[in-house]
Order: structure tokens, then sequence, then C-alpha cells
């Protein structure tokens, strides 16, 4: 999980993460947040949004992160945490949230990642291998 986080937060910071629409249809969208909290890796949006709709009524995702001829793939449940505590550790982490989020506000979401596959592949001819958690 190290190793996962790691790379979305220095070597990747934008990475994209795929849902499902009501209609079944794939959406994909960019995320950039990343945090460990009490041992679990988190990601954050808002509940008013249509990705945290759509991660709710199918948590099973997929992340995909690259960085020149690396990449991981991570295939994960996301889990809401709606503690206010878990909230304020990713905001802490990134302030210039605070513009848009509080973690008294109702809206703030973080989830973290349950069940988590990570693979690591290279187009530089490097081993590929696989993380859970």
């Amino acid at each position: 999980m190290d190793e996962v986080y790691t790379f979305l937060k220095e070597t990747a910071p934008t990475y994209y993460v795929a849902t499902v629409d009501e209609e079944g249809n794939p959406r994909v969208r960019p995320f950039g947040t990343v945090d460990i909290f009490e041992g679990k890796l988190y990601i954050q949006t808002g509940k008013s949004k249509d990705v945290y709709k759509q991660i709710v009524a199918h948590p099973r995702t997929e992340i995909c992160a690259c960085a020149g001829p690396q990449w991981v793939r991570i295939s994960a449940d996301l889990v809401p945490d709606e503690r206010p505590e878990a909230s304020k550790h990713m905001l802490d982490a990134y302030p210039f949230l605070r513009n848009n989020y509080d973690e008294n506000d109702g809206n703030c979401v973080v989830l973290y990642l349950k069940d988590a596959t990570a693979t690591f592949e290279s187009l530089a001819g490097e081993p590929s291998h696989t993380v859970t958690w």
C-alpha cells in the first residue's frame, strides 16, 4: 500500500478513477488527492458530485495513474468514511481544498480502498508486480 501511496502522491499526482453511471456507462475523471489515515489509503471527493453517487451505487472501481513509461492500475472497493477526523486529515494534507470543503460541511467525503489489488507495469521492460491489501 505504501508503494501505491508514493506513486500516486509523488510520481503521478493526477490519477483517474473509473466508475459506472446509472445506465451502466463507464465514467472516468481525474483525481489528485491521496492520504494514509489509520493504516488505510484514502481519496477524497464531494457528496454532491455524480462520482460519489456512482461509487455508492457501485463501490468496485478502478484507478489508473501513469508517469512516463510506468503506470499502476488499482482495483478496489471504495468505502466512504463519514468521520470528520478522516476528512480533516485529508484536508490538512491538501489545504487548498479548504476553499471548497470543510470536514464538517456535510459534503466533503473521504473514501478508503478496501480489498485492493494494484498492478504496476512498465513499457521500459521492467517486470510487472502486484500488491494487495
